[in-house]
């Protein structure tokens, strides 16, 4: 039997505990019982992609927290994608989005800079506490990760989960010191 050591065998299984991190979202409680959750494991080529778009942001935006966290990106092992469909409301009309009914809600759509909205409170909830779930079980499998927002729009701005209205990103690597703090810009 062959020694497996190093590096590339802690990737194998950075990405197969980030696929436990995919089961947590997916079993999270959600409003009403009603699953919008969309989620996607990425690595290679793709996740590489994610980090070149976040450096052009960079410039487009003027801030240099995104070439910070697409280096964080690029020195990942993979990152967890978790996204929701907020189109519609779940029926409470609780006017927590703006409008006084879902139906009012769901008849307007705007695009801000990052993010289309207006967003159902109770899908944005769904989204935190899948997020929670999905970190949860990294720090329980001692896997160093950090929820970053940015790397949600790169997502989306490379299509990765075309449903979604709102993406989180959630890198994971396994490094001897965790990569995601002490950072500088």
């Amino acid at each position: 039997m062959p020694i497996l050591k190093g590096f590339e065998i802690e990737k194998d299984f950075v990405v197969e505990a980030a696929r436990l991190m995919l089961i947590s979202a997916r079993t999270a409680p959600k409003s009403k019982g009603i699953d919008d959750i969309l989620l996607a494991l990425v690595t290679g080529e793709e996740k590489d992609s994610m980090a070149e778009v976040m450096r052009k942001i960079a410039v487009e935006y003027r801030d240099e927290g995104w070439s910070r966290d697409a280096k964080n990106i690029q020195d990942s092992d993979a990152v967890v994608l978790i996204g929701v469909k907020a189109e519609k409301g779940i029926g409470l009309n609780c006017g927590g989005c703006g409008y006084k009914t879902c139906k009012e809600y769901e008849a307007e759509e705007k695009k801000g800079r990052d993010v289309k909205g207006p967003l159902c409170i109770f899908k944005v909830l769904d989204l935190g506490i899948a997020v929670g779930s999905a970190a949860k079980t990294a720090s329980l499998l001692n896997l160093d990760n950090r929820v970053m927002y940015r790397v949600g729009v790169a997502a989306a701005r490379l299509n990765l989960l075309p449903e979604a209205d709102l993406i989180i990103g959630i890198p994971v690597s396994a490094r001897g010191k965790n990569i995601y703090f002490d950072r500088k810009i």
